[in-house]
């Protein structure tokens, strides 16, 4: 159990990592997705878009969308662990001028990993993001 719990960290912060040192700061117009569309129709409601939701492991992928957040606000991303809380993951980015974030993120925890984006008060500003990692 003990040495699940440390591999499971491992990875979790391996990821964080990858993802904090590619994602952060990244100013890139976003594009649609032709992969799943943003789950809120009011544009300032907050949306998520993600490029990828089955990536294999260490495989970048993308998460874009609105933060019903003042524009320069920080958005942080989760990861939730075993079900039960969230951790913060060392990814993080200020939104633009339009309260938008683009941030490229890369996971290697094999499985379901359910994300989420955080302003810098810790309010979620995103629906919870599914992504498959094989």
């Amino acid at each position: 159990m003990l040495k699940t719990v440390r591999i499971w960290g491992a990875g979790a912060v391996a990821a964080a990592v990858v993802a904090a040192s590619v994602g952060t700061a990244v100013a890139v117009a976003a594009r649609p997705s032709p992969h799943r569309k943003p789950t809120a129709t009011a544009s300032a409601s907050p949306s998520v878009d993600v490029s990828a939701d089955n990536v294999r492991a260490w495989q970048h992928f993308r998460l874009r969308g609105t933060a019903d957040v003042p524009a320069g606000s920080r958005v942080i991303l989760q990861q939730q662990v075993g079900g039960q809380g969230w951790i913060s993951l060392p990814a993080s980015m200020n939104t633009d001028a339009h309260s938008t974030y683009n941030m490229r993120v890369a996971l290697g925890m094999k499985g379901h990993n359910k994300l989420r984006l955080v302003d810098s008060r810790m309010r979620a500003v995103s629906p919870v993001i599914d992504v498959w990692v094989r």
